[in-house]
């Protein structure tokens, strides 16, 4: 296990090595100038200069890189060219309000969506089956900004259970933080809910009809036993893979849930610093993404092999 943990591990580094160095150079190579936009449209030529001095950008684009990767290597992600705070001081307010939604939304997903599945795969063709696949098509039509706005006119302005927007931080008090996530945890995860039950009924329907399965069955095992141990513990490998890469997708994708539900998130924090050009935060916030798949992918694979022992080998 620890030989098949190392070989993954390493494999992941040439992987944000390249991401890294795309990231770089697909910024730098891309039309704009951060300069100009930091010094505002009445500066004069003197002012850019000593602004591009100042961050390093007529250094020969090598240079920059390696100054760069080294920085990120110590931690030290730069400073942003728009606010002059710390790349790593500004992620670090926004990232608890994104890692919390998208941690509720995953739970709130494998809860809801794992259980339809199996339940649809074990009365295959019956109403449960027809329902959960109607309510997936229907989960992966409607738009998540559509979803939340109905879930806010429905538990936050008309029956008055829950606040409308804002985020607050579970040391704040759980009832507080609880009360705040649950709508758009709810809102986000509906997609996915949608992909994971359908998943899941594919991945358990494949191994209803082995012959584990029916002498299982035969020695008198009860249902739940044979759905949840025996069939979803074979099927888990493909359930694992859109779970673990729905999550990376939440944090990533957040945008427009906390745009609509007013969270300061990452979401939220990458799209103004790509209107804004502000080279530092977008390089930190695309290679942090990165980062968090190869680490989901890393989980997965560590996942697949206590799931199947044969995979270690």
């Amino acid at each position: 296990m620890l030989g098949y943990l190392l070989r993954r591990v390493l494999a992941a580094i040439p992987v944000l090595l390249v991401v890294a160095l795309f990231v770089f150079l697909l910024l730098r190579l891309s039309p704009g100038d951060p300069a100009a936009i930091i010094a505002g449209d009445n500066a004069s030529p003197q002012q850019l200069q000593q602004i591009r001095d100042i961050l390093g950008l007529n250094q020969p684009l090598h240079r920059q890189f390696f100054i760069w990767l080294g920085g990120v290597l110590r931690g030290d992600f730069g400073i942003s060219l728009l606010s002059q705070t710390p790349v790593l001081t500004m992620i670090g307010q926004r990232l608890e309000p994104t890692i919390s939604l998208a941690l509720v939304s995953i739970v709130f997903t494998a809860l809801i969506a794992v259980p339809l599945g199996v339940l649809a795969a074990w009365r295959r063709g019956g109403w449960i089956d027809n329902l959960v696949m109607s309510a997936s098509v229907v989960g992966f039509s409607i738009p998540v900004f559509v979803i939340g706005y109905v879930l806010i006119q429905i538990f936050a302005i008309e029956l008055r259970w829950l606040p409308v927007q804002g985020f607050r931080s579970i040391t704040q008090g759980v009832g507080e933080f609880a009360s705040r996530i649950v709508l758009p945890a709810l809102a986000l995860s509906t997609v996915y809910i949608a992909l994971i039950a359908r998943m899941t009924r594919a991945s358990v329907l494949g191994v209803l009809d082995e012959d584990y399965i029916r002498t299982a069955r035969a020695k008198g095992v009860t249902e739940p036993v044979v759905l949840f141990h025996h069939a979803l513990r074979n099927a888990a490998v493909p359930i694992l893979t859109v779970i673990g890469t729905g999550f990376a997708l939440m944090v990533s994708g957040v945008v427009v849930t906390e745009t609509v539900f007013n969270i300061p998130g990452l979401g939220r924090l990458i799209v103004d610093a790509v209107l804004a050009r502000d080279y530092p935060v977008i390089q930190a916030l695309i290679l942090l993404t990165a980062g968090l798949y190869v680490l989901i992918n890393l989980l997965i694979d560590i996942s697949y092999a206590l799931t199947d022992p044969r995979i270690r080998y």
